[in-house]
């Protein structure tokens, strides 16, 4: 038996020390999934109609956000759920409330962009001077979408694993290409300004606000589930501990993470396996019915209320018709008693 159990690590010995290549396919080895490219180009379309529509809307709706904690109300007037338990809320945890605006319905993901995704990854030391881009928009880049800003390498050839390490047999860089000739020279800001400028592109000059409502509910969706489909494809890391994210096969090496004991850590990142959500984070708000429009909510009947993303709030206060899927969450099949009633709820 020991004799067996030797001649077996002596066999996987040998079969470890042999040369074997590993075939990689796409987008592994760093070619395109041709067929996600339309996705690509849906997804960031799908994100500009939506930040669109959400800057239209903000003008019709109040969006309240906590000081303190940064919960997010949409609607007036903001509700009295007494939820805040951060460090210096009051005693009493009402929460203190100021205007918010885009970004605390769509809060920003970004990520580090990638000129070669299979390449090595960000250190710490070119932390500031690697650009910055949504996560959203950097997925889409990695996948086939093409920015002139934003330059990303583009492969005919695959590279080849062989023994656990990358082979590149393509030219780094094509005859006559200038990685910054497409660059403004100015700097990163003027960059981030002509992103915006292209992302707020799509201006609607309808008055119709149910008509704006229901195409940011559909550029919502399409987003979310186009950007699930190329994720099933295309790595998403995230951190363990705090909300980074970086687009790509693996996490970058920046030492910035600031969650709970990261002086343990050296300020190092968990990297794992990101979702949807991670990407483009839902933030979650009380749902307010339309027997209850004028009304705030109490912090006695906070068992009885739903929730729902906020831009999807946002969007059915418009008017727009809130998706099968949201149901559960929005516990619209629930009675809320009256403040007398209550008491008397089992």
């Amino acid at each position: 038996m020991l004799r067996s159990s030797e001649r077996e690590a002596r066999l996987k010995k040998k079969e470890r020390q042999k040369v074997h290549e590993i075939t990689l396919q796409p987008p592994e080895n760093g070619l395109l999934v041709e067929q996600l490219i339309p996705i690509a180009h849906e997804v960031y379309a799908a994100r500009c109609e939506l930040l669109s529509s959400v800057s239209r809307l903000v003008n019709y709706t109040a969006i309240y956000t906590c000081s303190l904690c940064g919960e997010v109300h949409v609607g007036h007037p903001p509700h009295k759920i007494r939820t805040c338990n951060v460090r210096g809320s009051p005693s009493s945890k009402e929460h203190i409330w100021v205007k918010g605006g885009v970004e605390h319905v769509l809060p920003l993901v970004e990520s580090f962009h990638l000129y070669d995704r299979i390449g090595r990854a960000v250190s710490h030391t070119e932390m500031l001077e690697v650009d910055r881009i949504p996560a959203i928009v950097e997925l889409c880049v990695q996948a086939g979408f093409d920015m002139a800003e934003y330059p990303t390498r583009r492969r005919a050839f695959p590279v080849y694993c062989v023994a656990g390490r990358i082979f590149d047999f393509e030219k780094r860089f094509p005859k006559g290409f200038s990685l910054g000739k497409d660059i403004d020279a100015h700097g990163f800001w003027h960059k981030k300004k002509r992103l915006d400028e292209d992302t707020h592109s799509i201006v609607m000059h309808s008055d119709d606000i149910q008509g704006i409502a229901v195409q940011g509910m559909t550029a919502w969706e399409k987003m979310r589930t186009g950007a699930s489909k190329l994720m099933e494809k295309y790595a998403v890391q995230t951190c363990g501990y705090c909300p980074e994210v970086q687009v790509g096969p693996k996490g970058h090496r920046a030492r910035n993470c600031k969650a709970y004991k990261h002086q343990m850590r050296d300020g190092q990142h968990a990297w794992q396996e990101a979702t949807i959500n991670d990407l483009v984070p839902p933030v979650y708000v009380y749902h307010v019915r339309e027997q209850q429009l004028g009304k705030p909510l109490v912090n006695e009947l906070k068992r009885y209320y739903g929730m729902l993303p906020a831009v999807v709030e946002l969007f059915a206060k418009a008017g727009a018709p809130v998706e099968k899927n949201y149901e559960c969450t929005m516990r619209e099949d629930i009675v809320i008693p009256e403040m007398d009633e209550e008491k008397w709820v089992v």
